[in-house]
């Protein structure tokens, strides 16, 4: 068992994507974790896609992927919050037709350099993690920190927001300026995550490990906490699964998250589908 562990240790490469992907399970998690609570799954999901034309635009140009990711994924959610403001359109529409217009957009624009240029841009869809550079696991790790420093200096104004945004406004909290700072956050963990998972799959780590937390725990912290936990236990084993399987591993990363959340939706002990039948029949 031990030497299974410690095998895939020897290959330089595989000690790259375990760093990197515990990196990202972790931050996923946390930053998820508001998602869950303030019911705001399809933001993210929204951010994820909208970054692709950025990510086109700055490879066009020669510049920074990364960074063009990111200012588009800021663009998004700028878009997502002038629809909402300046017409009687919802908030879930609007990120369905944001989500919508830059993904196709950004399909479209990879297409287009895939005409004229022999490279293949998928990774950034559903992930290389094999593939990550030692300057890349840096950048991530980053990422993760400033991310994370954030969180926690501003954790009892983005608590109060979460949960009360109008008594957060009441109480003179720059509501505006959080929610704006939540969309930034999110963007940026979802450009950390682009390598280990890509767009269409980082949805998954930045909801699954929540909710699985929730439906264990209440209080945001320890969602957070028991999250970061689930998080880095799927990062973890999706990748010693695809290293001894050989499977893709970010789907395996996200397999394993789901397997949690399963178990955790069958058998937690409040709100488990079966658990929660035998304590009314014990009752």
């Amino acid at each position: 068992m031990i030497e299974a562990l410690i095998e895939p240790l020897q290959y330089t490469f595989m000690q790259r994507s375990l760093i990197i992907a515990i990196i990202v399970g972790l931050l996923c998690a946390v930053v998820g974790s508001y998602l869950m609570v303030q019911r705001l799954a399809l933001l993210g999901d929204a951010i994820s896609h909208s970054v692709l034309p950025g990510l086109a635009i700055a490879f066009i140009l020669g510049a920074n992927i990364y960074l063009g990711a990111f200012i588009a994924g800021v663009i998004s959610t700028i878009a997502i919050t002038w629809i909402k403001t300046h017409s009687p359109i919802k908030e879930d529409a609007a990120m369905g037709i944001v989500l919508s217009a830059f993904f196709a957009t950004g399909i479209t624009l990879i297409t287009v350099i895939q005409k004229t240029q022999k490279i293949d841009l998928s990774h950034f869809l559903f992930g290389n993690i094999l593939g990550v550079t030692s300057q890349e696991v840096r950048d991530t790790a980053v990422i993760a920190a400033i991310v994370l420093i954030v969180v926690l200096l501003l954790y009892k104004e983005l608590l109060f927001y979460t949960f009360d945004p109008l008594g957060a406004q009441a109480a003179g909290l720059p509501v505006h300026r959080l929610n704006f700072g939540l969309m930034v956050l999110i963007a940026l963990t979802i450009v950390a995550s682009m390598k280990t998972v890509g767009v269409i799959l980082v949805l998954a780590l930045l909801i699954t490990p929540g909710a699985t937390a929730y439906l264990l725990v209440k209080r945001l912290h320890q969602v957070m906490i028991l999250g970061a936990f689930a998080g880095c236990i799927s990062s973890i084993s999706g990748m010693y699964l695809s290293y001894f399987f050989n499977l893709p591993s970010g789907p395996a990363i996200v397999l394993v998250a789901s397997g949690l959340f399963l178990l955790a939706l069958l058998f937690s002990p409040k709100n488990g589908i079966f658990t929660s039948r035998m304590n009314r029949k014990n009752t």
